[in-house]
């Protein structure tokens, strides 16, 4: 069945550092206050972002197939198109092979988006509506085009030619040995980095954790003009071939809840410079 999609017209986007790389598209989060992307930071198998309460941003996808791809975007659990409850069978925007864009906000109409920005939670759009309950949370849908069948004549003498043997599966049958001392060369790193680890911890540990604030939450923002037309896409499946989220809170919250480490203090050195630089005026 053919539906009728929304799709972003957008430049293709210069190449960006992205937070989520996945097989299909990556996904990062775009600060457009400070022209940023966000760094992201690894904790519990997820991947989370900082962001700056007031701040403007955008959500950044970068197709990596040759071929058409939609990516549904689901922000604090709504749907960032038809503003309902968040389901992988909403519509989406539909990117052209390699193409890269920045989705900027809730879309009101084919020609006009409201600014999506960090606010508090009590704030967000999801809990001005009702639905405070995934608040904190960006993800994406990922679902190929259904292809058309190619009729091709078959080849009689290509398909008869004996296929050769794979060099590299032969090479990969015989094992390769590790050098001699390599083993106790790893043990050493290892134990270099235990001792570096326990001495960062027992540093992190020393300093105060700053308290947590109120939770992060993505508001409806400015509005602005954003065009978009229709397309058709027909989903190869019913299911989606990828899913890609990003969660994101305060740098403060963050730290709090031990998903930014703490800083290790840099300890004083006694010989910093060889010379006796002028002083200050």
């Amino acid at each position: 069945m053919k539906i009728l999609l929304p799709a972003l017209i957008a430049a293709t986007l210069a190449c960006a550092p992205q937070a989520r790389a996945g097989n299909l598209v990556d996904i990062g989060v775009f600060d457009r206050d400070t022209g940023a992307t966000l760094p992201t930071y690894s904790h519990d198998g997820k991947l989370f972002v900082a962001g700056t309460p007031g701040h403007r941003y955008a959500v950044r996808i970068t197709n990596h197939t040759g071929a058409r791809v939609l990516t549904v975007l689901s922000v604090d659990g709504v749907n960032a198109i038809t503003g309902e409850t968040a389901n992988t069978n909403e519509s989406g925007y539909v990117l052209d092979a390699y193409q890269s864009t920045e989705i900027e906000g809730w879309r009101k109409n084919m020609s006009e988006i409201a600014e999506f920005n960090f606010t508090s939670l009590g704030d967000s759009y999801a809990a001005r509506t009702g639905r405070p309950a995934n608040v904190g949370v960006i993800g994406v849908a990922v679902f190929r085009e259904k292809q058309r069948p190619v009729w091709r004549e078959r080849d009689e003498k290509i398909a008869a030619q004996p296929v050769p043997p794979s060099a590299a599966a032969a090479d990969s049958a015989a094992p390769a040995s590790a050098p001699a001392g390599a083993t106790a060369q790893a043990e050493r790193k290892s134990a270099e980095s235990a001792t570096e680890t326990a001495r960062a911890n027992s540093l992190a540990g020393a300093r105060p954790v700053p308290k947590p604030e109120e939770s992060l939450g993505t508001g409806h923002g400015a509005r602005e003009a954003s065009f978009a037309s229709y397309t058709t896409f027909e989903r190869a499946g019913s299911r989606p071939d990828e899913v890609d989220s990003i969660w994101y809170d305060s740098y403060r919250n963050l730290v709090a809840r031990g998903v930014v480490p703490q800083p290790v203090p840099r300890e004083p050195q006694a010989f910093p410079n060889p010379f006796v630089p002028d002083p200050a005026r």
